[in-house]
């Protein structure tokens, strides 16, 4: 077999698999949702990107992202598999109010949601807290830290978030796989805790 047909192999999921399982990756704009995804996904990811246009430049606050030049306009899509029996599915939600609409027909069959939050931005996450709350969504917190300096104590955060006690919340850089899958197992480990 050649190597072509080794690597397009790999793209399709093992036979064996028998669940496949939905997640949610949410967080306000330019919170680090693609990155997480990219970083997770053992297959290239899907991305929807788009470039930042003057067309925009009144909608999108880029005061948290001076650097970004794109943005998620429908999804990012990921794949992990678990075992060989389990595959997690991780969509990516965009994060800007004109997009919202998108999220009824991906919170349909999610088990949960991991919401990504960037502490210097807290307010942003409302908006998206009352849509997970709006579609019956278990989920848990992943701070998404790229400044250890700027990281504030989980009570601090929980109080400004207004968190319910079980609601879990874990510090995570997006960029580093090790992190990021340990922000990913919190979330499953809180999701198999509310199931039983």
């Amino acid at each position: 077999m050649d190597s072509n047909a080794a690597s397009a192999d790999s793209i399709y999921v093992p036979d064996a698999v028998q669940t496949a399982a939905k997640i949610l990756v949410v967080g306000h704009f330019a919170v680090g949702k693609t990155t997480l995804i990219g970083t997770l996904s053992e297959i290239a990811p899907l991305r929807t990107e788009e470039k930042m246009t003057q067309a925009a430049a009144h909608v999108d606050d880029l005061r948290g992202a001076p650097d970004k030049k794109t943005t998620t306009v429908a999804l990012d899509f990921g794949r992990l598999t678990l075992s060989d029996e389990l595959v997690l599915y991780l969509f990516g939600t965009p994060g800007q109010q004109r997009f919202m609409q998108l999220w009824e027909d991906m919170a349909r069959g999610a088990l949960g949601a991991l919401l990504l939050v960037d502490p210097s931005r807290l307010a942003e996450t409302f908006p998206v807290i009352d849509l997970i709350e709006k579609y019956g969504l278990e989920f848990a917190i992943a701070v998404n830290s790229f400044d250890a300096r700027s990281r504030y104590a989980e009570e601090e955060l929980r109080e400004a978030l207004d968190l319910l006690p079980h609601t879990p919340v874990v510090y995570c850089d997006a960029r580093d796989q090790h992190s990021s899958a340990q922000a990913l197992i919190t979330l499953i480990q809180h999701l198999l805790a509310r199931a039983s």
